[in-house]
């Protein structure tokens, strides 16, 4: 019986333009807004883990937030 060989692949990495981060996590928290606050603080929390998915979901309620609400 002949042993099965498997290809397996990984794709390379994605690279970003540099400043893409930087545009995607863009936004300013409304001054004395705690949900503004809370928001900002996960954004750098987790900007400062590497999840820039969840980065950006944070920055993304605090531009809603800060410009809908105030």
């Amino acid at each position: 019986m002949a042993a099965t060989r498997h290809k397996t692949t990984q794709e390379p990495p994605v690279v970003l333009p540099t400043g893409f981060n930087a545009w995607l996590l863009d936004c300013v928290p409304a001054p004395g807004c705690e949900v503004c606050a809370a928001n900002w603080k996960q954004l750098k929390a987790a900007e400062g883990h590497g999840n820039i998915a969840e980065a950006a979901r944070h920055a993304t309620e605090v531009r809603d937030h800060a410009s809908g609400v105030h």
